[in-house]
């Protein structure tokens, strides 16, 4: 794909993913880098979150609580191209205190610079379309911007995602900047280790106060298996507005 092609793409993307936000749940707790499934290749991912001491009080009325709640989704994914590669979040579901609850599905599209692992500098852009159950996001349509911008410093890798999320509402002022970033050591035979950051700002025309923003320091460990991919990792919440303690495990494999 040329660099034009390639930012044509990404320019198309922001427009139909634009203009609105909305804060959410949390279903993915990942930071991306570049990486995409090859052209033809289908894939699944198994993302699960536990949050053993969390938020007690709903975000929004009606919201599933995060304090003791596991939250799961099963990723989808297919390389399109050696830029392009679709992908698909279904069934999203959690249980918490509230007992279980199907939370909805979402739609991706991954554009990225083609054989990230070749080159040193890494850039991305990833737009999801979410279609949302009440307990799980006030808005029925919500979406996610994604862009990605990382480097390869070769044993560690600095990733960072600026993340735009929309609701369709209240105009491009009204975008939930709510960033991560990766630094990882990458170890020999697949291994490598990691401290992420995910923080949520609130929305670009007015910043919460600090206090009322969620920090979370994770530490991560990874492996790259020649038949299954593992992901796991801890966070600590870094001020009140945030989950103390959450857990994740991702798990993925090719499937044909």
């Amino acid at each position: 794909m040329t660099n034009i092609n390639f930012r044509l793409a990404c320019v198309a993307g922001v427009l139909l993913a634009a203009p609105y936000i909305a804060s959410a749940q949390t279903d993915e707790i990942q930071v991306y880098d570049s990486s995409i499934e090859e052209k033809g290749k289908l894939s699944v991912m198994l993302h699960s979150n536990f949050t053993p001491k969390g938020e007690k009080t709903p975000a929004f009325p009606g919201a599933v609580v995060s304090n003791h709640a596991f939250v799961s989704v099963a990723e989808w994914a297919y390389g399109v191209s050696d830029w392009f590669e679709a992908g698909l979040y279904m069934p999203l579901y959690s249980f918490s205190n509230s007992g279980p609850d199907y939370n909805g599905f979402k739609l991706r599209a991954l554009f990225v610079r083609p054989h990230a692992e070749d080159h040193k500098f890494l850039l991305g852009v990833n737009f999801e379309f979410s279609v949302n159950q009440k307990q799980w996001d006030p808005r029925h349509y919500t979406s996610e911007i994604r862009p990605i911008i990382g480097w390869h410093f070769k044993p560690v890798d600095l990733i960072i995602n600026p993340i735009l999320d929309t609701s369709y509402t209240g105009g491009v002022k009204s975008f939930d900047f709510a960033p991560s970033v990766r630094v990882a050591y990458n170890l020999p035979k697949g291994w490598a280790v990691s401290a992420e950051h995910y923080a949520d700002y609130g929305e670009l025309r007015d910043f919460v106060p600090a206090g009322q923003q969620s920090h979370q320091l994770w530490g991560v460990v990874n492996h790259d298996g020649k038949v299954y991919s593992v992901e796991t990792g801890i966070g600590f919440g870094l001020n009140s507005a945030s989950d103390k303690v959450t857990l994740k495990l991702m798990i993925s494999r090719e499937l044909n």
